[in-house]
C-alpha cells in the first residue's frame, strides 16, 4: 500500500518545502487541481524536478479533450493524471491512449458516480485499471465520507488499482486500511496538521505496515 500526499490549498513554494520535509514518508506527490489552476503545469514540472525519485500525480480532473489534456500532464512529468468517471467514454478512451503512448497511467475519479455497480465494470471494459474513490470537500462539509463507496468499488472491481481520498486523517485511517485500498490519499490531514512531518510519518508507518500484513 502507498501513501499519496494531495497538495491542494497551498502555494507552490510551500508545497515544495513541505514535500522536502516529508519525502521519506510519501510515495506519491499529488499536484492538486487547485494548485494546477493557480500554477499550471509548472507545478508538475517543479515537483518532478525536485523529487525525481517519486511518482507524481496531476489531478487534472479531465472531462473533455482527453488526449490533449492528458498529454499535457504527461509531458510535464506526471506519472498519473485523473479523469472524471462520469464524463464521456470517448474522452476516457482518448486519455487511455495518451497514457499508453507515454507509458503512463490514468486514474478515473469516481466523484458523483451514482451507479457504482454498473459504471465500474463498464469503465474496466474500456481498459481502465486505476480507480480513485473520491468524496469532494463540498460533500465532506456535510458529513459524507468515501468509505461506503470504497467498499462498493472494491466489491465490483475486477482488476483495478484503487486509491481513496476524502477527509482521511490519523483518526480515520484504520477504517480505510481495513477495506484494503492500494493507495491512501491524505491532503489536509497532513497539510493542516499541527505537526505535518510527524503526522506524515505516523500515517506512513500505518500504511506501509498494513501493506506488509496484507502481503
Amino acid at each position: 500500500m502507498k501513501l499519496q500526499l494531495a497538495l491542494d490549498d497551498i502555494s507552490l513554494v510551500d508545497a515544495l518545502v513541505l514535500g522536502q520535509k516529508v519525502r521519506n514518508y510519501v510515495d506519491i506527490f499529488e499536484v492538486g487541481s487547485p494548485l494546477i489552476i493557480e500554477e499550471g503545469m509548472d507545478a508538475v514540472r517543479e515537483f518532478k524536478r525536485y523529487f525525481p525519485e517519486k511518482e507524481i500525480l496531476a489531478d487534472t480532473k479531465i472531462v473533455d479533450a482527453g488526449a490533449y489534456e492528458a498529454g499535457l500532464a504527461f509531458k510535464a512529468g506526471a506519472d498519473y493524471c485523473t479523469v472524471i468517471g462520469i464524463t464521456d467514454n470517448l474522452t476516457i478512451k482518448e486519455c487511455l491512449k495518451a497514457a499508453v503512448q507515454n507509458n503512463k497511467h490514468v486514474f478515473i475519479d469516481t466523484i458523483n458516480i451514482q451507479a457504482i455497480d454498473k459504471r465500474i465494470p463498464e469503465l474496466e471494459r474500456l481498459g481502465v485499471d486505476h480507480l480513485s474513490v473520491h468524496v469532494g470537500v463540498d460533500q465532506q462539509a456535510v458529513g459524507k465520507t468515501p468509505l461506503k463507496t470504497l467498499k462498493e468499488v472494491r466489491k465490483v472491481s475486477k482488476n483495478s488499482s484503487i486509491s481513496v481520498a476524502g477527509g482521511i486523517n490519523l483518526s480515520t485511517v484504520q477504517e480505510y486500511l481495513s477495506v484494503g485500498a492500494d493507495i491512501l490519499i491524505v491532503g489536509g490531514g497532513i497539510n493542516h496538521a499541527k505537526d505535518p512531518v510527524a503526522t506524515a510519518k505516523s500515517l506512513a508507518d500505518k500504511v506501509h505496515h498494513s501493506e506488509i500484513e496484507v502481503n
